[in-house]
């Protein structure tokens, strides 16, 4: 990655329209609804934009989407890259560093995952106050870092304490049950075995999914205020544990979707 293909791509997309976003947001497996309620909207497929990897999951659909949301101007990557496609971690986080290029503030995460929590319940909704990266690499770990910011990029706190506390207010406004969690990341694209859940949960993980820390640690290498949901779509239990339906892990998505969808609503507003 240079700084003359990062200023391409922003070119491009400066050229369709992209004009100074105040938010970014990343919508995971499942939820992509959100873009239903952006207003004035450009779009500009992934297979199109200069040095943007190409989403390969049937799912994620590869686009991102530019318009107004709550009166903010807003930038959607409606599907993301992952790992576990043949991507290196620069290729996944690549997006991020785009939409900070063209001008957001705040970054605004979801995903999908797992509950290793048994306390919490598929359907539920999960904010990440915290993480284990275990992906087994780093977005970071390449020669020309710090052209682009600090090598040692602190994570004390990787997620932004404000939005926090706003959304937790909010969640509590409008009686919307919103748990608080560890997330971690794997590498996928397999599910894991019971030896494994009952690994993560020792670590101290409530969630595990395959995505959304790389994306957190640039966020950091940026210092982007950033927050990320989880939306919790099966239960991990090592000592019940069935073959996993993805078509069912995405329909529980879909299903709580609207309520993700009024957290971020609501959060827009006060930002």
């Amino acid at each position: 990655m240079t700084k003359k293909q990062l200023k391409e791509s922003t070119d491009y997309l400066k050229s369709k329209g992209f004009e100074s976003p105040e938010i970014g947001i990343v919508l995971g497996t499942g939820l992509g609804k959100l873009v239903d309620e952006l207003e004035n909207t450009i779009e500009a497929h992934y297979n199109h934009i200069p040095f943007f990897p190409l989403a390969t999951v049937e799912f994620h659909s590869g686009k991102l989407i530019y318009g107004t949301f709550q009166n903010k101007k807003v930038v959607v990557m409606q599907g993301r890259f992952h790992m576990y496609e043949g991507y290196d971690l620069m290729d996944v986080t690549y997006p991020i560093r785009v939409m900070h290029q063209l001008g957001i503030k705040k970054l605004l995460i979801s995903n999908a995952s797992g509950a290793i929590n048994l306390s919490m319940k598929k359907g539920d909704m999960m904010l990440i106050e915290d993480h284990i990266n275990l992906q087994g690499a780093s977005p970071l770990a390449f020669k020309n870092v710090s052209e682009f910011g600090s090598r040692f990029t602190d994570m004390s706190n990787p997620y932004d304490t404000d939005m926090r506390k706003k959304l937790l207010a909010i969640a509590e406004k409008e009686n919307i049950t919103l748990r608080q969690g560890v997330y971690v990341s794997v590498l996928g694209p397999q599910l894991e075995t019971r030896a494994e859940y009952r690994m993560l949960k020792l670590l101290g993980a409530d969630a595990v999914g395959m995505s959304t820390v790389p994306e957190i640690i640039v966020a950091n290498h940026l210092d982007l205020p950033v927050v990320a949901i989880s939306v919790l779509t099966d239960e991990c239990d090592p000592d019940n544990l069935k073959p996993v339906n993805v078509q069912e892990i995405i329909a529980v998505a879909e299903k709580t979707e609207p309520k993700m969808v009024k957290l971020f609503r609501e959060l827009l507003k006060q930002l």
